[in-house]
């Protein structure tokens, strides 16, 4: 039997606050037991005693990425569903909390948010006014935050206890390699455009402009192979691109 359309909309509306009672005992805990409450109540509504115990169990220590916990959410509320032995659901979250995070950490932080910030950046560096390019950014970044958020939490109703064999097989690994390698390219692009102080004053560095571009195209096409000559060279156009503002 699945899950009311009420309830799975209170879990998910509830996910947005899955960090309002993080603290270093617990991480993620509280705020995991109360994003499950809708489901947990419909499921023991007729038993006090079993939603009481499924609370506690649910709040203790959890950690993950925000925006992938609601994939646990669902997978969590489905293994209830079920009635598996709490035990199994212990190593299930025990499982999956560090894959979440992980994945999380490098598609989110270390890889969409750059992106959209360097973007944005550009944005300014060809004149767009500042209110429009907040604008673009803060539409832009929960775009991708809130598809991410709700295919996860889509993919953990469908899949219950073999989302984590899903998620290696998803799209979401060669996602995180694309945007960082998306990143790597704005980066190349744009410190030399950051030296001289915007597109009206690197009329006499494109040459190098286009340098930049093709050594984060290098980058995304080897970096793979030779991660760190790669580094090194992203990190020389970078010096380049700083000495030509400070000679200009």
């Amino acid at each position: 039997m699945a899950f009311s359309r009420g309830v799975r909309g209170g879990m998910f509306l509830r996910s947005f606050a899955i960090q309002g009672s993080w603290n270093y005992r617990t991480l993620l805990g509280a705020g995991l037991a109360f994003t499950l409450l809708p489901a947990l109540r419909e499921l023991y509504r007729d038993d006090p005693a079993r939603l009481d115990d499924a609370v506690r169990r649910h709040s203790g220590v959890f950690n993950g990425h925000p925006y992938l916990t609601p994939m646990a959410v669902g997978a969590l509320a489905v293994l209830e569903q079920e009635g598996a032995d709490a035990a199994l659901i212990e190593r299930f979250k025990s499982a999956i909390r560090g894959s979440l995070g992980t994945l999380g950490d490098r598609l989110i932080w270390a890889g969409w948010r750059p992106v959209c910030l360097l973007f944005s950046i550009g944005l300014l560096l060809t004149g767009v006014r500042w209110w429009v390019v907040a604008t673009i950014f803060l539409v832009l970044y929960n775009t991708g935050h809130l598809l991410l958020r709700a295919w996860g939490f889509r993919l953990g109703l469908e899949r219950g206890r073999s989302v984590a064999e899903q998620l290696r097989r998803s799209t979401v690994p060669g996602l995180q390699r694309m945007v960082s390698t998306f990143g790597a390219f704005l980066l190349g692009l744009l410190l030399p455009l950051l030296a001289v102080g915007g597109i009206a004053s690197a009329r006499l560095v494109w040459p190098w402009v286009g340098a930049a571009a093709l050594a984060a195209f290098l980058g995304a096409r080897y970096g793979e192979s030779v991660r760190r000559p790669i580094v090194f060279a992203l990190a020389g156009f970078a010096l380049v691109g700083l000495l030509l503002g400070i000679v200009i």
